[in-house]
Formats: structure tokens, sequence, C-alpha cells
């Protein structure tokens, strides 16, 4: 899993490093992203060796949004199919619906991935980038860093994740102006809403912070920590009283009495609980 056109990645004490890695293009989505991301952010969520991604960017912005030649090339999203020399409109509705809703999936695959996911962001986080950062788990930003929902300076509806996901981390009101007006919203008003964690002077200072709470995270239960993260993505979309139940039924069946005797042992001993990795996800009988 080392031959990636837009990506670059490292495991090291259980900290999966992902990288962006087209700075020339200022990281902008070529196809191969939209391939690319999903499959490695599933094959780390079903191996299980590392505990947490860290998604970052080389260069001076951590991405651009969609490369313009996919609206522009042969193929692209503005190169409507033929039927016998003429244009279906319905068919063509139907074949670029589920081009988006295709495009959806690479981004909800971090919802769905068993591993926190923290993103490190610098320069500008643009369109697609938006969409992208806002399915992670945290966001961390440089002073330089700024946030921009770009659809609609292009005369365009944000369809990826952005309109659904980003109401729900900083306030609907914030969100609504700046998707009507194409405005950037820079680090600091984003660390004011809530939607960064923290803001850092510079992208070496951020990597260094947020690889250190990576290894703070991939330290506990990794089952408690995928527990912690699908309980509080279930009581995002639910009422209090589904998520108090969703939550009794997970620890019902998946509360690991062994993880907590090592946390106890640790605390005791004045050391760091080893925990066992989370079991592998295998894919499709037999395999």
């Amino acid at each position: 899993m080392t031959d990636f056109t837009c990506f670059a990645l490292d495991v090291v004490d259980q900290v999966a490093h992902l990288r962006m890695v087209r700075p020339e293009r200022a990281n902008s989505m070529i196809p191969a992203f939209w391939r690319e991301l999903p499959a490695i952010v599933n094959r780390l969520s079903d191996e299980a060796g590392a505990r947490v991604i860290v998604l970052s960017a080389e260069g001076r912005h951590f991405c651009s949004g969609m490369d313009t030649t996919v609206f522009t090339n042969p193929g692209g999203i503005a190169d409507a199919p033929k039927d016998g020399g003429r244009t279906s409109r319905a068919r063509a509705a139907d074949a670029f619906r589920a081009m988006a809703m295709d495009a959806q999936e690479s981004f909800t695959a971090l919802e769905r991935c068993r591993l926190p996911i923290l993103c490190a962001i610098q320069g500008a986080c643009v369109g697609g980038g938006v969409d992208m950062v806002t399915a992670a788990d945290l966001r961390y930003a440089t002073d330089d860093a700024f946030f921009c929902i770009q659809e609609i300076n292009i005369g365009m509806t944000a369809d990826v994740g952005t309109l659904q996901r980003l109401p729900k981390l900083i306030p609907p009101g914030i969100v609504a102006e700046l998707a009507y007006t194409g405005r950037r919203m820079p680090a600091a008003q984003a660390k004011a809403y809530g939607l960064v964690n923290e803001v850092y002077p510079d992208h070496a200072s951020m990597l260094d912070a947020v690889l250190a709470t990576a290894r703070e995270i991939a330290s506990k239960s990794p089952l408690a920590v995928w527990g912690t993260k699908r309980t509080m993505q279930y009581a995002r979309e639910h009422s209090t009283a589904d998520g108090l139940e969703h939550i009794a039924t997970w620890n019902a069946s998946m509360l690991d009495p062994a993880d907590m005797a090592e946390a106890f042992r640790a605390q005791q001993d004045k050391r760091q609980p080893t925990y066992p990795d989370l079991y592998p996800v295998r894919r499709g009988f037999g395999a």
C-alpha cells in the first residue's frame, strides 16, 4: 500500500500519517484522489495495525478542492454522455447523481473508519477540502489557514458533504453566510466557532502537536476509542434518548473487562497500559 499518485503513507508507533503530495497543484483533487483516499482509509481501518490517522499536506496549501481538469477534460463533469448523437437530459442527470454520490462515499469513508482522523491544515482549505475535513474527527490549523465554500463562486451548490456536516460543527447561520457568499473564514475565526481545535504559528509546530495528540490517542484502548467515535457520531444524528440507548447496547456487547483491568493495573504500576489491537476486518465470505 505504497504506490499512490496523490498520497504518501507512513505508519510509526501505531499512528498512520497520510500526506497529500501534489503541492505543485495545491493538492487539488484529480480522479486518482477520489479512488486512493477511501482505499487507503478503508484498508487502515480494516487491518487495524494503526490506531489513529493524521491527514496532512505538503506545500503551501492543504487542498484547493477539485482540480479544474475534472470539469474540462473529456469524460469530466461538464461532458454530458450522448445517446445516438443526442443528449438525454434525464440520463445525464442520472449519471451525474451517481458520480456525485460516489464522490460523497470517498469522504464518508473517513466517518466510517474505526480510527480517529486528525487533519492538519495550512493555507487554503477550499471546496472539496472543506468537504473532506468536515468528515474527519479533529481539525487543527496554522495562522495562515483559511476555509472557503468555493462552490458558490463557480456557480454550483456544494454537493459532497459540506452543507450536511458543517452546520453540525459550527452555527448554521455562519455556514449559511459562508455558503451564500463564498467568503474566506480565517483560522482564528474557525477556532472561535469551534471548527478547529487549535491554531499554530507554522506548519512544523502544528504537525508536531497533532502527531503528539495522535500518539496520545493511540495509547488508549482502540476498542474504547472506536466505541467513543461511533457513539458521538450516533448522538449527532439522533435524540438524546436514542443516544443513551445506543451506548447502553454498545457497552453491553463491546465493553472489554480485560482492557479496563489493564488500565487499572497500569495506573497502580505507574506505567503506560498495553492494549491489543482491534481484530482485522475481513471483507467477503472466505476472505
